[in-house]
């Protein structure tokens, strides 16, 4: 039979996922109205707990408050390395054997992996492609063994990491004998085309007949786009590109590494 301080601590722990949500909803509110005001490219914690721009602190607050140990357990941002400093990822590719069962074609380091010389740091880890639309049999051959492109087709995809490199420092210059021509020709024979999509007039500027899903992996990167207007990504930070011209910019002395999927299109 249940006694008076039964009921008690029952009531309690009732309370205590109310008392939870509760806390959680101040604290990131308390966040939200903090940063709610401030324009767009500055958007992001200011002032009190979280100062200094990072919301993976508030992800930790938060976590801890509801008791869960998957966001607490983020790691926190190493010192600046260049990617070349950075293990490649691994890219895990499924498919089905003979008798139709799933399987792991592979589990293994990314294998294209581009640096580009005349602009240091900067690495493309080209993961995967299709064209038009992708038959599922599970038996297809692992399409980046016949090496990559710029941008799909219509109807295609394309995966990809990239690695920018940190802002440079002020009086920093390319390595010897590099141009900007000759930084365009370098992408182009490495990712073919890829260095016809960029402007000469507007360094970094360039356009693709694509849809891009971005999303910031590490580090933080800044977008412009044609009237000058400038947005501040940073990690877990998403991007909808529809075919639009624009440029990227690293703002921090760290790289930062995105991930995108590009699905072709046809200008309207």
């Amino acid at each position: 039979m249940a006694t008076e301080q039964d009921n008690d601590e029952e009531r309690q722990r009732q309370k205590e996922p109310k008392q939870r949500r509760t806390q959680m909803s101040r604290l990131s509110w308390r966040w939200w109205s903090r940063s709610k005001s401030k324009p767009l490219d500055e958007a992001g914690p200011c002032s009190g707990r979280f100062e200094g721009g990072d919301r993976r602190q508030l992800l930790q607050a938060l976590s801890a408050i509801a008791g869960g140990g998957a966001l607490a357990a983020m790691p926190q941002p190493a010192g600046a390395k260049d990617s070349s400093e950075l293990p490649p990822p691994k890219r895990v590719l499924t498919g089905r054997d003979a008798a139709g069962k799933s399987v792991f074609k592979s589990v293994d380091v990314t294998s294209k992996v581009v640096e580009i010389d005349s602009n240091p740091g900067l690495t493309f880890y080209e993961l995967y492609m299709t064209e038009g639309v992708p038959r599922l049999t599970g038996q297809e051959p692992d399409p980046m063994l016949q090496g990559t492109r710029a941008f799909p087709g219509p109807g295609g995809t394309m995966f990809r990491l990239i690695s920018y490199p940190p802002k440079r420092p002020e009086g920093w210059k390319p390595p010897p004998g590099v141009t900007f021509a000759s930084a365009l020709g370098e992408m182009s024979e490495k990712i073919p085309r890829m260095g016809e999509h960029f402007e000469h007039g507007a360094p970094g500027m360039h356009t693709s007949d694509t849809i891009d899903y971005g999303v910031v992996v590490r580090g933080e990167m800044t977008l412009e786009l044609d009237d000058g207007k400038i947005v501040h990504l940073r990690q877990g930070d998403c991007i909808v590109q529809n075919g639009t011209r624009h440029r990227w910019r690293n703002p921090l002395p760290e790289p930062c590494l995105m991930a995108f999927i590009s699905v072709g299109g046809q200008r309207g």
